[in-house]
């Protein structure tokens, strides 16, 4: 989901929900610590020079819960984001803390954003030996050879 989406998106709501894949909720007294633009420069095992920008929101929960952040509130977070650094309209990245610091894809059900698990992945699979998948076909979808097949009751099989 890119920011912009978002930006559409919070006028619209009461208040900001987000809720993990497996169904857990962000405690309702979260707060959004950061959002910035993260910029990774990076080369893949296969030697390609690559480069991402995504925007973040860091969520974390404290102690106050009596502490609501409106959809408006998060409006005016972002708007500053964008006048002071420079954010531009990029994917958003969501870091939330569980065992660990864990970084979450965007997406909007309607009412609540969910964050999608991320998983890593070689960008490179032909240098490293990793065959490609294979096309996965339905039986059904093989056809069927009339010169090579049997009819009910023809027994032939």
């Amino acid at each position: 989901m890119k920011l912009s989406e978002v930006k559409q998106i919070l006028p619209t709501l009461e208040n900001v929900e987000f809720q993990l894949e497996n169904g857990a909720f962000v405690p309702e007294h979260f707060h959004v610590t950061e959002v910035g633009m993260i910029n990774k420069n990076f080369i893949d095992c296969g030697g390609v020079i690559r480069s991402e920008k995504v925007v973040n929101f860091q969520l974390w929960n404290a102690d106050d819960f009596e502490h609501r952040l409106k959809p408006n509130k998060l409006l005016n977070i972002i708007k500053l984001s964008e006048d002071k650094l420079g954010i531009e309209d990029f994917d958003i990245e969501v870091e939330y803390q569980s065992e660990t610091i864990g970084k979450y894809d965007l997406e909007f059900n309607g009412k609540t954003f969910i964050l999608k698990n991320k998983t890593t992945a070689c960008l490179a699979q032909d240098a490293c030996g990793i065959p490609p998948e294979k096309e996965k076909k339905n039986l059904i979808e093989l056809g069927i050879n009339q010169n090579n097949s049997c009819t009910p009751n023809s027994g032939c099989c």
